[in-house]
């Protein structure tokens, strides 16, 4: 039975990595404004796939339960080999997040980073950073309240607990009539963790990253004038930019070639996010801003446009 009558389905194919999960989490949320989306989350771990089953596109046995997809989408390396073991599964398109070791021709489309550095093609969206489950806020706050995120060792960044906590310091300092929360993450270092903890006060707030939950993030965004990000995760600076929060920058010294770094760099050459030098105009109460970052709902409008083109009336009517 055809589906587009109805909703398109769409599958969204996960390795359970929080990273991973929050772009098929952004794609899929816009997807279902914008089409009427139904969504499906199957997990890669339930569906060993064999090598060969990739390769010849011979689709492992599913849940019968699952309806026929319009649309795959996966995210995630431990994905890869089931979205290829259904990439000929009836008239399905199929679609990877981020670059994939396999050839792109052997999928229908992909959403990658502008930082990975693939050469542009018909089939391939380009995004500033990764996407995201943020959604821009329709006002700032005029309250005095700051957020900080605070990250940890990667390939990318040399971490140094010293500049990170006289940074965080000094802006406490500079902005003393300023609420402040602070949070750490999985990476962070327990030296910083702890350095970090000791900051706590009446007009200090520090979150252990175990004591937040899946909308926190969005609901401290929206409760801040300013957010301050250490520059090592791609997606925590995208996320912070897509809020619409003005958004600085913590120093860490870049290391040579760094994909990340660079994409970093282009965030803060659009004007989306700034430099710890530039504090001042973060911390300043401003206008809206001029330049939105939302790259969850381009990449919908892109994926609805080329590959569930039948639905977008359908999914128009059942948004009226």
């Amino acid at each position: 039975m055809s589906n587009h009558s109805q909703a398109p389905v769409v599958w969204l194919l996960t390795d359970n990595k929080p990273g991973h999960k929050n772009q098929l989490k952004g794609l899929g949320n816009r997807l279902r404004v914008l089409t009427g989306a139904a969504l499906y989350w199957i997990s890669a771990e339930e569906y060993p796939v064999p090598l060969w089953r990739a390769l010849l596109g011979v689709a492992p046995a599913m849940d019968a339960a699952l309806p026929k997809p319009d649309l795959i989408v996966a995210a995630g390396t431990g994905t890869h080999r089931l979205l290829l073991a259904l990439r000929r599964l009836g008239k399905a398109k199929t679609l990877v997040l981020m670059k994939p070791a396999f050839p792109l021709g052997w999928v229908d489309g992909a959403i990658i980073p502008t930082h990975d550095e693939v050469k542009p093609a018909n089939n391939i969206l380009h995004t500033e950073g990764v996407i995201n489950t943020i959604t821009p806020l329709a006002r700032l706050t005029s309250k005095p309240e700051a957020l900080i995120l605070v990250g940890g060792r990667s390939e990318h960044f040399d971490w140094d607990d010293d500049a990170i906590l006289n940074q965080v310091s000094d802006l406490i300092a500079r902005y003393p009539q300023w609420r402040w929360t602070i949070t750490d993450s999985r990476r962070t270092p327990e030296s910083t963790t702890d350095r970090l903890a000791e900051l706590q006060s009446p007009k200090i707030s520090v979150v252990h990253h175990t004591r937040t939950h899946d909308d926190w993030l969005s609901h401290q965004l929206a409760a801040s004038r300013a957010v301050w990000v250490t520059p090592d995760s791609i997606s925590m600076v995208c996320e912070a930019a897509t809020s619409g929060v003005p958004t600085g920058l913590l120093s860490l010294n870049a290391r040579a070639n760094s994909r990340v770094a660079n994409g970093v760099k282009r965030l803060t050459e659009r004007g989306l996010i700034a430099h710890w030098a530039d504090h001042a105009s973060v911390m300043a109460e401003q206008a809206e801003r001029h330049e939105r970052l939302w790259e969850a709902d381009r990449a919908a409008r892109w994926v609805a446009g080329n590959y569930l083109a039948a639905f977008q009336q359908s999914g128009k009517e059942a948004r009226q």
